[in-house]
């Protein structure tokens, strides 16, 4: 059952007796039912609430406190590469939004529209931000006048609003998002290449560092790449029990596509005009999505502690006749002294509810680590923590709890990577005919596979695989790339393969 209807008991009078009858727990598990396991994680952790419009959802603070220590780290690093904080208006005007015709062929079906105030008809409909290159362009063009104004380097904080129609998932796929969107402009090509760079490895450390997914680094395919940009970097995760990818951030360079279209040049030292070259670069909740899939279980969420909001519970284990202030005042000095080690602790104090409804509870939330205080441990001066990523039990002395508990934060950091690289790695299949493609494809894999890189023989894989479980699509170019020896061909059309390319299903 959801521990938001009505759990916690903070709201309720103190009853004396314990409640015993609320079952906390899992009703679908992460092997069997995988959509409806991730369903119920996202509400029974309270990270998540269903709203009464289809694709919108309630973010609950266990949701916004991860994207604020995400946001914390993220907006430090872009701060050091000289981004600028903006905010630009939520709408733009139907002109402006079709300027760049591939640009808007790519969002076309995902716009919303306002096209009345009132009861009154707008004079021209006005769409929502789906991203905000042709909200930013015009005014760039404006600002923009030597090479002087140059590099320019905007970010934001934001929402968009994409109507997505296709299956709507808390964070994965919904109508409305959190994200950040940085746009950058450059009087070289050269500035605005080292810059996806930088930019593309600031979101491997999100989700490798923070969030403890393993991502492949990669370019996106001429037929996956950013509408109306000159090529895409992305970070790609996968999912081992649905054997999807799923694109976690991705970093364009836009050439000069926007730059003629917006009239964005610059005087250069020389005293000509010239074109800018310009960047947009952009992570999402989406990525608290992945995270969920990723470390989650049949006992609900799996937090890693660098995104944590809680890192440590503790909850004192009274039993009959104990000293309960004694425990109680145990328990608060504990989480004292967490909190002023710079450690995230609090207390669970309720009297209303068992030790054991508790501990299931914390554990649904994904809290890394659970501190038990007891009589015993009152008299031998000890605390018994209890770890969530594997439930490793073990006492230590007071005495060295702040140490300890930093030692073991750090293990189940490392530990969750480790185990989602293990098992992403166990799903990757090499291979190099059609035959094995489709066979591997079936087997829920992430594909490597030798391609000739034609965007034809791309559609071709597309329209051959399509299906109820959707069509296989390329997921990146890795840059990481494995030899290819001369002769090899490509598995879908036997032309000469160019590249390895990751292939698959994707969210």
């Amino acid at each position: 059952m959801s521990t938001s209807k009505g759990g916690g008991g903070a709201g309720g009078k103190k009853k004396k007796e314990v409640k015993k009858e609320t079952k906390l727990g899992m009703a679908y598990k992460k092997d069997d039912n995988f959509g409806e396991w991730y369903s119920e994680v996202v509400v029974n952790s309270e990270m998540i609430e269903y709203y009464d419009i289809s694709g919108c959802y309630i973010l609950r603070p266990w949701a916004m406190e991860i994207w604020e220590l995400m946001k914390e780290f993220f907006d430090a690093e872009i701060k050091k590469l000289k981004l600028k904080p903006y905010y630009f208006p939520l709408f733009v005007t139907e002109n402006v939004l079709q300027k760049e015709k591939d640009h808007i062929e790519g969002f076309a079906p995902e716009v919303a529209w306002v096209t009345k105030s009132g009861k009154s008809d707008l004079e021209a409909p006005i769409a929502i931000r789906p991203t905000s290159e042709t909200v930013m362009y015009p005014y760039f063009s404006k600002w923009i006048r030597s090479h002087r104004d140059l590099p320019l380097k905007c970010n934001q904080w934001c929402n968009v609003v994409r109507w997505e129609f296709s299956n709507p998932t808390p964070f994965i796929r919904s109508r409305e998002f959190l994200w950040q969107e940085g746009h950058t402009v450059f009087a070289t090509k050269e500035e605005a290449d080292e810059e996806v760079l930088q930019i593309l490895e600031l979101y491997r450390r999100i989700y490798e560092e923070f969030l403890a997914v393993p991502v492949s680094k990669g370019r996106k395919s001429e037929m996956e790449k950013f509408a109306g940009g000159l090529y895409t970097t992305s970070v790609e995760a996968f999912i081992p029990n649905t054997g999807r990818g799923i694109q976690g951030a991705t970093s364009h360079c836009l050439g000069q596509n926007f730059a003629k279209m917006f009239d964005i040049t610059f005087e250069n030292e020389k005293g000509e005009r010239s074109m800018v070259w310009q960047n947009s670069w952009a992570y999402t909740t989406r990525s608290i999505g992945v995270m969920v899939m990723t470390h989650g279980d049949d006992k609900g969420l799996v937090l890693p502690p660098k995104v944590a909001p809680i890192q440590v519970i503790v909850i004192p284990v009274p039993f009959k006749d104990a000293d309960t202030t004694a425990i109680k005042g145990a328990c608060e000095s504990t989480v004292y002294t967490l909190n002023q080690a710079g450690i995230r602790a609090d207390l669970d104090a309720r009297e209303n509810y068992s030790p054991g409804w508790k501990y299931s509870q914390w554990e649904m939330k994904g809290v890394p680590l659970r501190i038990e205080i007891g009589p015993k441990d009152l008299a031998n001066k000890q605390v018994r923590i209890v770890r969530r990523d594997n439930g490793t039990k073990v006492d230590i002395p007071s005495t060295d709890l702040v140490e300890q508990v930093r030692v073991l934060l750090d293990g189940i950091q490392v530990n969750l990577l480790e185990t989602a690289k293990q098992k992403r790695d166990a799903c990757i299949a090499n291979i190099s005919t059609w035959d094995e493609f489709t066979a591997a494809l079936n087997d829920k894999k992430l594909i490597l596979a030798p391609w000739c890189d034609e965007e034809e023989v791309e559609k071709d894989v597309k329209a051959r695989t399509k299906g109820e479980l959707g069509a296989a699509k390329t997921l990146c170019t890795p840059f990481d790339q494995p030899d290819l020896p001369s002769g090899t061909v490509c598995f879908a059309s036997g032309k000469p393969a160019t590249k390895w390319s990751f292939w698959g299903r994707s969210y």
